[in-house]
């Protein structure tokens, strides 16, 4: 696995330097055009868009799940262009943190064992895995809940549920695709508060969504149309 060159706190998280997404026709469909981006370590930025804007094409280059047809991507100072997929994998378990609208948790599985898995995928030691579990789902207000199965748990607590599973193996970026999307609107609101805390605490976060109240939560926001990202003023 390509290593972390010594430094890389000084890099930027995401720097795009002329990426584009085209998916092969016929005929070809630009999803993202040619774009540069820089989002520093600490950034809370939004992005901000209609269904079929290329908001899940930007969330798939940005979270190493595609690999874009023009340009150069790092994460983190790494150039992930080149990498092997096996080295995009690793790269993207350790460094990104993802979470989803639907959650995607194990419904019959307790939320520290979903927490859990996210360390076993990342290969992390066995005798630390269960300690990190309750701590990071502590560090989201679930401790009391860690025992419980997502059938028993509310909406909202699953959501942190994901939150903690994104947050256990200490990623560079927490990457959220319409994280309140899926949640009634006070819920909805103490997610995002959870969000603006870790911000507060310094880590970096992106969150994509379609909602302009979410967008304004950003401390930066990035609108994107027809494959084209645009900072807001």
């Amino acid at each position: 696995m390509t290593e972390i060159e010594p430094g890389y706190l000084d890099a930027p998280v995401i720097d795009f330097e002329a990426v584009g997404m085209t998916y092969p026709g016929p005929p070809p469909v630009i999803a993202l055009r040619t774009t540069n981006l820089t989002i520093n370590r600490g950034d809370f930025v939004t992005v901000i868009g209609p269904s079929g804007s290329g908001k899940s094409t930007f969330l798939n280059v940005v979270g190493l799940l595609d690999r874009p047809t023009t340009g150069r991507y790092r994460l983190d100072g790494i150039d992930v262009s080149g990498l092997r997929e096996a080295d995009r994998t690793a790269l993207r378990g350790r460094r990104i943190g993802f979470v989803f609208q639907a959650f995607h948790l194990l419904p019959h599985r307790s939320a520290a064992d979903n927490v859990t898995l996210a360390q076993i995928y990342n290969g992390a030691p066995r005798k630390s895995r269960r300690e990190a579990s309750y701590a990071a789902l502590a560090q989201v207000g679930l401790a009391h809940r860690a025992d419980a199965v997502p059938t028993h748990l509310s909406g909202g607590e699953r959501q942190r549920v994901a939150v903690a599973r994104a947050l256990v193996n200490r990623p560079s970026l927490l990457l959220c695709d319409e994280p309140t999307g899926n949640l009634d609107s006070a819920t909805a609101a103490s997610v995002l508060a959870l969000i603006e805390d870790l911000h507060a605490s310094g880590l970096t976060i992106v969150v994509i969504t379609h909602d302009p109240a979410v967008a304004a939560r950003g401390s930066r926001t990035v609108a994107i149309r027809d494959g084209v990202l645009t900072e807001h003023a």
